[in-house]
């Protein structure tokens, strides 16, 4: 077991400096002059050549990456030329809502998917376990941002039930702010993250649940009497959790990922907009450490996915792994 995890740690820091390499690498091939850009075509010459240098683009690139990297391991993001803040409180900023929009999303999609997919198992063949794949094939082929705005156009515009946007943030008097209207404001993003990655998941527990039901030790347990319920909750259900949750592990780092899309059309102050504004004005140092805090808890989430899958198969770890 720990030869088990040693291999998986030196895997996540090597996918980590590799991420960071291709990142720097993909942003310094971006044409244009990020200097230029943000001063305009009409700069002074002699105020060019300081912003190029307070942004390190009079070095070589080897050295502007090493420079960069060191930093980073250090838990030094730089500052923001746009913001005049270091970046690591942008995003701790940015976090309060996305993160609280990806795990509302993650309960959603997951109090969905988990009952649908049994419910196709236990009536594979029949109208439900149809009605499950339909709405697995509707869910899969629909991106977020387009159930986003029709989730707007319907409860926002039509039916007044939610705002079309903004974020009233985690403190505030009376319903200006606060938990309540936070979550109120979070719920219709999250709803449009969840639908596509519950739709996934359902499919995948009802396969994860038929092979379950095919093995040896469910057909005893039929044979012994146990009700049908009890055989998909207290026996097929918790052998098919592994692959379900692998599943479920991915699906984390996506909902984070498309969180930079959704917080767009919902106008919400999250790491996705900043990302978003920041390539808007070139804001190379603000891109580049979220696109590495990203890359960073995706690589870290789908680690602890294997480990925990790794802990709960009951083969040798050396099979497992």
């Amino acid at each position: 077991m720990i030869a088990f995890l040693l291999r998986r740690l030196v895997s996540l820091i090597v996918t980590v400096w590799l991420a960071s390499i291709v990142v720097f690498a993909v942003l310094q091939l971006v044409p244009g002059d990020p200097a230029l850009l943000m001063l305009g075509v009409n700069a002074q010459p002699d105020t060019l050549a300081a912003l190029r240098s307070q942004m390190g683009l009079d070095q070589p690139i080897l050295t502007r990456y090493l420079q960069w990297a060191g930093a980073l391991a250090r838990g030094d993001l730089g500052v923001s030329l746009t913001y005049a803040r270091p970046v690591a409180e942008l995003v701790a900023e940015r976090l309060a809502v996305t993160l609280p929009l990806a795990l509302l999303s993650l309960v959603i999609s997951t109090a969905l998917a988990l009952p649908l997919g049994l419910l196709a198992a236990a009536r594979r063949g029949r109208g439900g376990d149809w009605a499950v794949l339909g709405f697995s094939q509707l869910g899969v082929s629909m991106p977020s941002f387009w159930i986003a705005i029709l989730l707007i156009l319907l409860f926002s515009l039509t039916l007044h039930w939610f705002p079309a946007g903004g974020f009233p943030g985690w403190t505030g008097p009376g319903w200006s702010g606060g938990i309540g209207p936070a979550l109120h404001a979070l719920l219709l993003p999250a709803l449009a993250l969840a639908l596509p990655e519950a739709a996934i998941l359902a499919r995948v527990t009802r396969t994860a649940v038929l092979d379950t039901l095919a093995e040896d030790h469910i057909r005893t347990a039929r044979a012994k009497g146990v009700s049908r319920s009890a055989v998909l909750l207290r026996h097929a259900l918790p052998n098919a959790l592994i692959p379900v949750a692998t599943v479920l592990g991915l699906q984390i780092s996506f909902l984070v990922a498309g969180a930079v899309v959704v917080e767009n059309v919902f106008t919400l102050p999250g790491l996705g907009r900043l990302l978003y504004q920041a390539i808007g004005q070139r804001d190379l140092i603000v891109v580049q450490g979220v696109v590495v805090l990203l890359a960073l808890f995706v690589v870290v989430v789908n680690a602890l996915v294997d480990i925990a899958c790794a802990l709960a198969d009951p083969r040798p770890k050396g099979l497992s792994s």
